[in-house]
């Protein structure tokens, strides 16, 4: 992603392949560079903070649960809803602790900096725990520098975004790259992951400049079932 496309304000598309299939924002009214920054800061927080309500409201939930507890005829407190409520809360803190986790790696971890907490693999594997989707954290991957696996974490999270109805990422490294497979019914990315900084589609745009950063550029190929991202060396 050239850096005249973020000064203008325009992802074009935030993948090479796909650029024919949207229209041109060549028309934007141009902005600083500050104003762009913030934007995406704005956006990636309101993402954040989407991934995060779901979970926590299910905390609150088990919690006014616990506070109207029944009693049983004899006084006693129902065993078997206590252990629901409970079990209720502690799914839920554990899933919002992964994935504040996995979003402190993806968003957060600055370029040669030291990690904090487990090894990408496994944040990812806890993200993806009890989701419709099954993610393949290849052992290629496993062995390459941080900056690169958060690159490809970035990646899993656009390949999850066209796995609307579930299925599998495969995440792989070779030599033309770190590649994502997203396979699964119906899977396809969004206009607005190809096209446009929304708050749906800020990942794509970010997983971009974290690719850029590494002298990379984003491909997208999609078919029947199946959508590959790739991270390939910039070209010209």
């Amino acid at each position: 992603m050239s850096r005249q496309d973020i000064d203008r304000f325009s992802l074009g598309s935030a993948f090479v392949g796909v650029a024919d299939q949207v229209s041109s924002t060549s028309s934007l009214r141009p902005v600083s560079t500050d104003t762009l920054d913030l934007r995406v800061l704005e956006l990636l927080t309101a993402r954040l903070c989407h991934e995060l309500s779901g979970p926590i409201a299910a905390i609150n939930n088990g919690v006014e649960l616990l506070a109207d507890e029944p009693v049983l005829a004899d006084g006693q407190i129902d065993p078997d809803f206590m252990q629901d409520a409970m079990a209720l809360v502690g799914d839920s803190a554990s899933r919002a602790a992964s994935r504040l986790q996995f979003y402190r790696f993806a968003y957060g971890f600055g370029h040669g900096g030291l990690m904090v907490g487990s090894a990408p693999d496994k944040l990812a594997t806890r993200f993806f725990e009890g989701t419709r989707i099954a993610c393949n954290y290849g052992d290629s991957l496993r062995v390459m520098p941080l900056d690169w696996q958060r690159l490809a974490c970035n990646l899993l999270l656009i390949g999850a975004e066209a796995l609307s109805r579930g299925g599998s990422l495969v995440l792989a490294a070779g030599p033309a790259g770190i590649s994502v497979d997203a396979i699964g019914e119906f899977a396809a990315l969004s206009r607005e992951t190809t096209a446009a900084l929304t708050s749906r589609s800020v990942q794509a745009y970010f997983t971009g400049l974290v690719a850029e950063t590494l002298g990379r550029r984003l491909v997208s190929t999609e078919e029947l079932r199946r959508v590959q991202l790739s991270a390939v060396a910039l070209t010209g």
